[in-house]
């Protein structure tokens, strides 16, 4: 795979824009430490926080239960849910993927309103769909309110994510869901100031992983499947953490005081300066996909766009 610049410090980005670069790290790390015990819920075992969705034998963890595996094979996929669900707050994970000849294989990291994925769910999804050898991963994501996606974002990203872990992230507040991979904003989803059908706002929702067989679809729209000869596929996750307001039924206290958390305050409904640097590059070089952009999809449907599709993110 071609590795593609970072977008920090790229070669089209000025020497002074990465100086601005390693001081926002500095300024973001201070704020992270300054967050207590309280505030982040950091997986100590997986056990604790997670149920699995799958046979044992396609599960294995660490020895310091830190890591965990997933595995698909012709019997199974594999997947896990979180015990608690939320409403807003900011949720993150590193995965590392299937390396190889991953064809028809989508791992998974995702929030969903509902355990069976029924027909009303809120859904935010990162779908990693994979590739013959020596193509590049995408990410697809995507955005569900009461049952309706397609609303779909594809990206390539500027590393191998098959070599390391990397970090992806949902940033979930009234005003704006972010996309993030490796604090860089990938996608940027903004509500309106008025009631509308495209906002999931109201279900709580659960976080789930998961590595299943796609190649109906995955890969060039299902022409490449599967190359069962490789398998199992394994795909491998670590250091979860959760800042959010959890669900608690009828209705959690935090819902009404989201806003004396940082990830509910004026700074987390906007871009930043640095992320705005970091989203124009990713427009001009990672998108392959942005339904926003497809103008002769809806006019097939006979469908008028996308009412958010006119929303500014940088707003």
């Amino acid at each position: 795979m071609e590795k593609r610049a970072s977008p920090p410090c790229s070669s089209s980005m000025a020497t002074a824009n990465c100086t601005i670069f390693l001081i926002s790290i500095l300024i973001v790390v201070a704020f992270s430490c300054s967050l207590s015990q309280a505030e982040v819920s950091k997986v100590a075992n997986f056990d604790d926080s997670f149920n699995k969705t799958c046979p044992e034998s396609h599960f294995a963890a660490s020895d310091d239960g830190q890591k965990w595996f997933l595995s698909l094979d012709k019997k199974s996929g594999c997947g896990f849910q979180t015990k608690n669900k939320y409403r807003f707050g900011w949720f993150s994970m590193k995965l590392k993927l299937v390396a190889g000849d991953s064809a028809g294989v989508v791992t998974a990291f995702f929030m969903c309103s509902h355990i069976d994925l029924g027909p009303t769910r809120d859904e935010l999804d990162f779908e990693f769909l994979g590739n013959r050898t020596g193509e590049p991963y995408i990410i697809q994501t995507n955005v569900y309110k009461n049952g309706t996606g397609n609303r779909e974002q594809r990206h390539v990203l500027w590393f191998d994510p098959t070599e390391d872990y990397h970090r992806y992230s949902i940033l979930w507040n009234p005003h704006q869901i972010l996309f993030m991979v490796d604090e860089v904003p990938l996608r940027v989803y903004k509500n309106a100031n008025y009631t509308n059908n495209f906002f999931p706002i109201s279900q709580p929702m659960y976080l789930f992983s998961s590595i299943w067989n796609a190649d109906d679809w995955a890969t060039r729209g299902g022409l490449e499947k599967i190359n069962w000869t490789n398998a199992p596929f394994v795909s491998s996750y670590a250091d979860f953490v959760v800042d959010a307001c959890q669900w608690e039924d009828p209705y959690p206290a935090c819902v009404s005081t989201t806003t004396e958390n940082w990830w509910d305050q004026y700074p987390a409904w906007h871009l930043t300066e640095k992320q705005k640097m970091d989203y124009a590059w990713v427009n001009r070089n990672l998108v392959i996909y942005n339904y926003c952009q497809d103008k002769e999809r809806f006019d097939k449907a006979g469908e008028p766009m996308p009412e958010e599709c006119g929303l500014s993110p940088w707003d």
